[in-house]
């Protein structure tokens, strides 16, 4: 049996396979998107931290490495947000996720430039919400994802969310090979985002230190930070997590646990620092073994899914 997972996400896109590739800070650029998008997924251009100049310049980039569909991702907690969206709108890029503030506003512009606008979500009511304001799709993101998490994990959102709604839910948030690609399309959902997996890519300009961690690390290597202050973040344990939580238990001030972690993002994947620095990653790590292509990651994950799909009648007894 031949297995051709071909979802409403595929269609809206116009991509080969269901798969997005997450935005991570100071981590996907262009020379990554592309290889996604190139490997028949959906790559991401993350702009947190980033100005607009560098945005436009990774835009050029990708555009010279891929003529296939790729995104953009907007911090909605940035300052600039407005400029960002007026310069994305300009260049017309495929589509726009965006997260960590209110995605409605943008909606309509996005949509108007030819964009498809998906709105990375934390529960269902949000999520009614941007679908009755003209939401192309959305993404669902569970606390098992590497960086700024919510409280509720991947299957509880997508128990929740799915049945209320009719466009494409993409499901993020410890998926990182092809069973979590068969789960996801079993529950509903009509793809996956996948950050940690392609952090660990060849592509990845990130530093070879922060893409080694995560080949290194265990099932229970990563930890929360920031919990208390509801701030949280996920990432590989290291020194400065341990630091991070010893002075949260002391109940230390806000301003000491800002100083420790902030700036952090950026020391790991761009200085290598990955004992001091954050490396944000998510839950799912033991099966990532190796630092491969992303064609090979792709290819993969889609031969697992097909597998996991196919071996599904074996498990159900007469």
């Amino acid at each position: 049996m031949e297995v051709i997972l071909k979802t409403k996400l595929t269609k809206l896109l116009n991509i080969k396979y269901p798969i997005l590739q997450g935005a991570m800070a100071w981590v996907s650029e262009a020379n990554l998107a592309a290889a996604v998008s190139n490997a028949g997924g959906a790559g991401i251009i993350g702009t947190g931290g980033r100005d607009v100049s560098w945005i436009k310049e990774q835009i050029d980039i990708a555009r010279t490495l891929t003529d296939k569909p790729f995104g953009v991702n907007v911090i909605l907690q940035d300052k600039d947000k407005d400029e960002k969206i007026d310069l994305i709108c300009h260049e017309k890029v495929s589509f726009v996720t965006m997260g960590a503030g209110n995605p409605v506003p943008y909606i309509e512009k996005l949509k108007l430039a030819g964009i498809k606008a998906i709105p990375v979500v934390p529960n269902t009511k949000l999520a009614k919400r941007v679908e009755d304001n003209g939401a192309d799709a959305l993404i669902i993101e569970g606390m098992e994802a590497g960086g700024h998490i919510g409280t509720l994990t991947s299957l509880a959102l997508m128990t929740q969310v799915i049945p209320e709604i009719k466009i494409p839910v993409i499901a993020a948030g410890g998926f990182v090979e092809g069973r979590g690609l068969a789960a996801a399309l079993v529950m509903g959902a009509s793809g996956i985002q996948s950050g940690t997996r392609f952090y660990a890519s060849k592509e990845c300009v990130a530093h070879i230190n922060a893409k080694n961690a995560i080949v290194e690390a265990g099932e229970m290597g990563t930890e929360i930070t920031g919990y208390l202050v509801n701030h949280s973040i996920r990432s590989l344990k290291n020194k400065m997590t341990d630091r991070y939580i010893e002075l949260e238990k002391e109940n230390a001030p806000y301003e000491q646990l800002h100083d420790l972690r902030g700036g952090k993002s950026k020391s790991a994947p761009v200085e290598g620092d990955v004992e001091w620095g954050l490396v944000q990653a998510g839950q799912s790590l033991s099966v990532i073994k190796s630092i491969k292509s992303c064609e090979e990651i792709i290819n993969d994950m889609i031969r697992e899914a097909e597998e996991a799909i196919q071996k599904l009648g074996t498990v159900l007894l007469d």
